[in-house]
C-alpha cells in the first residue's frame, strides 16, 4: 500500500485585522476561494465570537475553532464580547483583540508553525484606545522580530513602491529622513523586485521636495545631501539606480515604463500613485523581516463593514503573494 503523500501547502496565518470592520468579512471571503484552499491551509486569526458574527450576517460559511491541520480553521484570540461588538464602530476592546491577532500570528511564525503572515486591516485608534503606541504593523513587525534593516513595499502588478519612511507627521519627515535610510530602501526594493523579475531590478529614486529640490532652492540640503549620496552608494554596488527625480513627474506612463521599484521619501509619495493606480490589487510586503509578511493596500472601510460589498482582492493578492514568497 502506498503511503499518503504529506500536505506541501504552506500554513498562512491571516490576522483579521479590526473585527469591526471589513477584516473578517474580508478573510472569509478569501478562504471561500478555491485557488486558496488548493494552494494553502490558512489560519483564521482574530475572535471567534465576531468572525462567527460576520459570518452569519453575511452570508458566508465559518470554520471550525481550533488548528486543524487538514484545512482552514479559526484560532480564538481576544477577550472580547462579541455580543457587544457593532459593525463600524470600535473601542479599547477590539483593538486589543487585533493587535493580540497580529502578535499571536508573528509569535507562530517565529516558531515555525506558520510559514506566512497576511495581516488585515486595523484602525490604530483602537490601538491607542487601548494603550498601544505603535503606529502601525511595520514598527511592531520589526521589533516582535528584531529586524535591524526592514521597510516597506506596496507592490502590483502596475507599479511598486518603497517607502524611506512610513508613518509619520508629514513635518517630521525631513529631519528623520537620512542616507542610511534611503539607501536600506533602495537595496531593499532592488533586491526584493530583482527576485521577482528574475533580472536587475530598474530602481527611481524621488526626490523629497518640488522638482527635487530644485539645486537647492526649494530645499534644505536633503537631495544633495541625503538622497544624491545614497544612489551614488546603491550605484557603487552595481544597482540600476537613478534620481533624485521630481516628484511631480517622476509616475508618469513614460517614467513607469522604465521603472520597476519606485523609492519614496515618505508615506503618501508613495501611496497616492499607488492607490490611484492599483487600489483592489496591491498588496504590502514588509521588506528585510526573517519571516514572510504581507497584508492590504487598504483601511478598515468602517463604512461598508459587515455588509458585504466589500472587495476583497487586496486580500487575495496578499494571500498570494505570501505563497509566493514562500
Amino acid at each position: 500500500m502506498s503511503e499518503i503523500a504529506p500536505d506541501r501547502r504552506p500554513r498562512i496565518a491571516i490576522s483579521v485585522g479590526e473585527c469591526s470592520g471589513v477584516g473578517p468579512e474580508l478573510a472569509l471571503k478569501c478562504i471561500a476561494c478555491a485557488e486558496v484552499i488548493d494552494h494553502c491551509l490558512p489560519l483564521l486569526y482574530g475572535p471567534v465570537g465576531v468572525i462567527e458574527q460576520v459570518a452569519r450576517v453575511v452570508g458566508l460559511s465559518c470554520p471550525t475553532v481550533g488548528d486543524n491541520s487538514a484545512g482552514c480553521s479559526i484560532i480564538d484570540v481576544g477577550e472580547i464580547d462579541a455580543t457587544k461588538v457593532r459593525p463600524g464602530v470600535f473601542d479599547a476592546a477590539t483593538g486589543a483583540a487585533s493587535f493580540e491577532a497580529v502578535t499571536r500570528a508573528i509569535d507562530a511564525a517565529l516558531a515555525g508553525d506558520v510559514d506566512a503572515i497576511v495581516t488585515g486591516p486595523i484602525q490604530k485608534e483602537a490601538w491607542h484606545l487601548a494603550g498601544i503606541d505603535y503606529p502601525g504593523h511595520t514598527e511592531l513587525l520589526a521589533e516582535r522580530t528584531a529586524a535591524q534593516d526592514c521597510c516597506m513595499m506596496l507592490t502590483s502588478e502596475s507599479i511598486s513602491c518603497v517607502l524611506a519612511t512610513v508613518h509619520l507627521a508629514l513635518a517630521d519627515v525631513p529631519r528623520e529622513l537620512s542616507l542610511d535610510k534611503v539607501f536600506r530602501a533602495i537595496r531593499l526594493g532592488a533586491d526584493a523586485i530583482t527576485a521577482r523579475l528574475g533580472r536587475p531590478a530598474r530602481v527611481s529614486v524621488c526626490g523629497l521636495n518640488p522638482h527635487a529640490g530644485e539645486n537647492g532652492l526649494f530645499s534644505y540640503g536633503e537631495e544633495a545631501e541625503i538622497i544624491e549620496p545614497a544612489v551614488r552608494a546603491a550605484r557603487d554596488l552595481g544597482i540600476d539606480v537613478t534620481g533624485p527625480l521630481s516628484p511631480d513627474t517622476a509616475f508618469m506612463p513614460s517614467m513607469r515604463e522604465s521603472t520597476d521599484v519606485y523609492v519614496c521619501m515618505y508615506h503618501d509619495q508613495g501611496l497616492i500613485p499607488l492607490k490611484a493606480l492599483s487600489f483592489d490589487d496591491a498588496v504590502n510586503v514588509t521588506l528585510g523581516l526573517p519571516i514572510v509578511r504581507t497584508s492590504v493596500d487598504h483601511g478598515t472601510a468602517m463604512d461598508l463593514a459587515w455588509q458585504g460589498k466589500a472587495s476583497h482582492q487586496s486580500m487575495l493578492a496578499a494571500i498570494r503573494m505570501a505563497i509566493d514568497l514562500c
